[in-house]
């Protein structure tokens, strides 16, 4: 089904949420003229609805296949990621002494945001990729970085992340992969990991693994882990792909959705001859790993905006075509009729919401490029909301794509069920949103003594003018003081509640925001009315349902456990 690049809310957000604007006044940034970033979302818009949207359906049903020679992807999916490769969409925001272009990490969103609504699961690659340059900027050693970053900044190489073994999950600390010592600076890379998303394809001249592993004698648990880097194929003395570097995948997955992203088992060194370099210190894995995970999560979150913006371009596109009942005695387009209206709207502002609730996380990580050290604390606190709340949302949307299409929803063949297969593993990688509310309640909420998160409510109370907002601003406060004072696991018991709670409030906060400005902006009419709409809507419907969470945020946890384990089969 055709797929148009949200590029005027994206500019929107951009202006006026992650202030695009004061970042490229400084020198770092400089080259994100309005102009460039014209250029940029109009480019990327092109190149995803003429090349990368129409493969979607073929991601799906033809799906990535594994061989004996390796996995293989549908042929057009090799054709548009060279596209990609080419077009240098890669280096958008990677250092210009990489061969990147030095632009803003919440412009390289805005690029994976528009790839990602046109392809979801072809889209996948260039994420990972974007972790693994992350963590060789900060942790590679100068060698490691010339070798590999220009190659992996343009797409020609893709990277993977490799945590997750049978035994080892959310658990990292159990995993069980050796790196031993080869007596030349390199270790010899023995073990299995599984879920490692594009972890084998057909579509790069290499693959770049970073690997979490144990080097002998190394402490249990996270403390003893260090992080490899692990190329499919080794490089020559010319710094190019030659000998295979004894990587097998094992199997790829039969998943629910994502069918065009491999998910791969990977077997290293079954033949003793799988070599890789040492990243960072030794035992300083869980460091590095962080850093990948971070901007990780932050990219699963937009995820969920972008699976959720073709989920209702779809529904918008059906809800005008099918006709069905009356209105005012005629037969009308389902559009017309209020409850259509009512999903379709909330659709709009739900997307609309996790986009500038993402992009704003976005715009901190470039804020704490530039040294701002508010804003790095900020990251912080917004990253596990970003992840979280953004997938949730990604997911509700997608069903409500369905409900829109009804019976035709349920049927495959009209795509949209495809949208909620493909976003349904979103709240579970890159750390359980789960997970990311512990985060939130365990770390992230004490933070600078409470400090970090009493800034974010000041910001919010300063500037929020809907009485609902005001009012869910100060429950999250109240929840907060009770939080920080329970117990472990009455912390845990409210912890997603209060999660969504805040993501909420954030979002609010933003969207009456970008309210007020559309009503003083001029532009496209339909455009500047339908974000005054979404924004309204957002405040008066979705913030108070919020409100109702603060009983459960507060309920003890005694309450979940006044069972006992087997009664739960009862």
């Amino acid at each position: 089904m055709p797929f148009a690049a949200a590029t005027a809310d994206q500019r929107f957000v951009l202006d006026h949420i992650a202030g695009i604007g004061d970042l490229a006044a400084a020198d770092r940034f400089a080259a994100a003229s309005p102009d460039v970033i014209d250029a940029v979302l109009d480019g990327i818009g092109q190149l995803a609805m003429g090349e990368w949207a129409p493969l979607n359906r073929e991601g799906d049903t033809v799906g990535a296949k594994w061989t004996e020679r390796g996995v293989v992807m549908p042929e057009g999916f090799v054709r548009a990621y060279k596209a990609y490769v080419e077009g240098g969409w890669g280096t958008i925001g990677v250092p210009e002494a990489w061969g990147g272009q030095g632009l803003p990490f919440v412009i390289q969103a805005a690029v994976l945001d528009t790839l990602g609504g046109a392809n979801l699961s072809l889209a996948l690659a260039p994420t990972l990729t974007v972790g693994a340059i992350e963590a060789l900027t900060h942790h590679g050693s100068a060698e490691q970085q010339s070798a590999y970053l220009p190659h992996l900044a343009t797409g020609a190489w893709t990277g993977t992340m490799n945590l997750t073994e049978p035994q080892a999950g959310s658990d990292v600390g159990a995993l069980k992969t050796k790196a031993t010592p080869r007596g030349d600076g390199t270790y010899s890379i023995t073990g299995t990991k599984i879920f490692i998303s594009f972890g084998d394809h057909d579509m790069a001249e290499n693959i770049v693994h970073l690997v979490l592993a144990r080097t002998p004698d190394a402490p249990a648990g996270t403390k003893g882990i260090s992080l490899f880097l692990v190329p499919k194929y080794r490089l020559d003395a010319d710094g190019r792909p030659a000998a295979f570097n004894d990587i097998r995948v094992v199997s790829i997955e039969h998943k629910m959705g994502l069918h065009g992203s491999p998910t791969c088992v990977l077997s290293f060194g079954d033949n003793g001859e799988c070599i890789g370099e040492l990243i960072g210190p030794e035992l300083g894995g869980m460091r590095a790993m962080f850093t990948m995970m971070n901007n990780a999560r932050l990219n699963v979150g937009l995820q969920g905006v972008q699976v959720a913006e073709a989920a209702t371009q779809a529904a918008v596109a059906y809800a005008r075509e099918r006709i069905q009942g009356y209105r005012a005695g005629k037969p009308a387009a389902i559009i017309e009729h209020p409850d259509v209206r009512r999903m379709l709207m909330r659709m709009k502002a739900q997307t609309q919401a996790a986009r500038a609730l993402v992009y704003y996380a976005a715009s901190q990580v470039d804020r704490a490029a530039l040294g701002d050290d508010a804003a790095g604390e900020r990251l912080e606190l917004v990253t596990p909301l970003a992840k979280a709340h953004g997938t949730d949302l990604g997911n509700e949307v997608a069903s409500l794509g369905v409900q829109v299409h009804g019976g035709m929803g349920y049927i495959e063949e009209t795509g949209v069920a495809q949208y909620f297969r493909d976003a349904r593993i979103t709240p579970i990688y890159e750390g359980t949103n789960g997970i990311q509310a512990a985060d939130l309640v365990g770390r992230k909420l004490s933070m600078d003594n409470g400090g970090v998160f009493a800034r974010l409510v000041a910001d919010m109370r300063a500037e929020a003018r809907d009485a609902h907002l005001i009012q869910l601003v100060d429950a999250c406060e109240r929840v907060a003081r009770h939080l920080l004072a329970a117990e472990s696991d009455d912390r845990l018991a409210g912890s997603y509640p209060f999660l969504t709670m805040l993501s909420v409030a954030v979002c609010g906060w933003l969207m009456e925001r970008q309210g007020r400005i559309a009503a003083d902006s001029e532009g496209d009419p339909d455009f500047l009315a339908m974000k005054r709409a979404t924004a309204q809507f957002y405040v008066a419907q979705i913030v108070p349902e919020a409100l109702g969470l603060e009983a459960a945020a507060c309920a003890p946890a005694a309450m979940l456990y006044a069972i006992d384990p087997p009664a739960f089969a009862a």
